[in-house]
């Protein structure tokens, strides 16, 4: 063979060995690629990626805890308190139809409800659960048989009832500090306040108008999840104070499994409601599979 054929035959070989190796590269990219995004999404699985402080994930159809982050945290609960208040206040038996006035005795911060005005008892129950309205929780519970101090000494004697054994209560509406948790015990709290009709009735209600004389106040849910239809939720309630950050607890049914959760110090206006969102994925990936981790096999 001549020099010339040589290097043609050379060439033609080089450029052989040069498309399969572009051939070959590619696929192998791709398949590297795919077991990255493997990798990751097993990674993702095996956790929620919770980004509130303090949180609790509790199945209570099988009374396991599947995910527990700083459970034993005590830290203050701002507007969770209300379902300890109105709880309580549920249990007293009341009238619900009885008409309740907000007297300047009533008074707080951050509400919108007037001073002077007549509401029922069932009313008042539905906007301190769906809106956290503060003067309905205390209305409420200034109303309770023997007064306010004792409508607290009462959320005081049902939470050492429950177990609750690091929970403080020093006031209906949770704008105190002094109104302390944990998630554990939380978790307990909301399995409680499940059970309750007029707990389950009023604190997923998607909004509802106040009209009373020359009033019309529009309320609407602090949770929107319970105006998500892919939602399945018993109860729920939000808090927010500084000192407690964002918080959400909710017991919701995920593929016919209860499951309660409690997310705590959660910052940022979105936070809390995102890790309940990746909560449900996780666990939706987890029921599926058949398979989870078991933290605890009870509260």
């Amino acid at each position: 063979m001549s020099a010339r054929g040589f290097g043609l035959t050379a060439l033609a070989w080089i450029g052989l060995l040069t498309a399969g190796v572009a051939a070959i590269l590619p696929a192998h990219a791709r398949t590297h690629g795919i077991h990255r995004r493997f990798l990751r999404h097993r990674h993702l699985a095996s956790h929620p990626r919770v980004r509130s402080r303090e949180a609790l994930v509790y199945d209570a159809t099988l009374s396991r805890v599947l995910y527990a982050k700083r459970p034993a945290g005590i830290t203050p609960i701002a507007s969770i308190t209300k379902l300890m208040t109105t709880l309580v206040v549920a249990e007293a038996r009341q009238p619900l139809e009885q008409r309740l006035h907000v007297t300047r005795a009533d008074w707080t911060p951050y509400s919108h409800l007037p001073i002077g005005i007549w509401l029922t008892r069932a009313q008042l129950f539905h906007l301190a659960l769906m809106s956290s309205e503060n003067r309905a929780a205390r209305t409420l519970c200034r109303s309770y048989p023997g007064g306010l101090a004792a409508c607290v000494r009462a959320m005081n004697a049902k939470a050492r009832a429950l177990g609750m054994r690091h929970t403080r209560f020093v006031g209906p509406t949770g704008l105190s500090r002094g109104n302390v948790s944990t998630a554990d015990d939380l978790a307990k709290l909301v399995l409680a306040a499940s059970r309750n009709p007029v707990i389950r009735r009023y604190s997923t209600s998607a909004g509802y108008t106040i009209r009373a004389g020359r009033w019309r106040l529009p309320y609407y849910p602090t949770d929107p999840l319970v105006r998500d239809r892919w939602w399945h939720i018993v109860i729920q309630k939000t808090g927010f104070t500084d000192p407690a950050g964002q918080c959400l607890v909710l017991d919701t049914y995920i593929d016919h499994h209860d499951v309660i959760m409690v997310l705590m110090h959660s910052w940022g206006k979105y936070t809390r409601t995102a890790d309940a969102r990746r909560i449900r994925q996780w666990l939706q990936a987890r029921f599926a599979r058949g398979s989870w981790p078991t933290v605890a096999s009870r509260l």
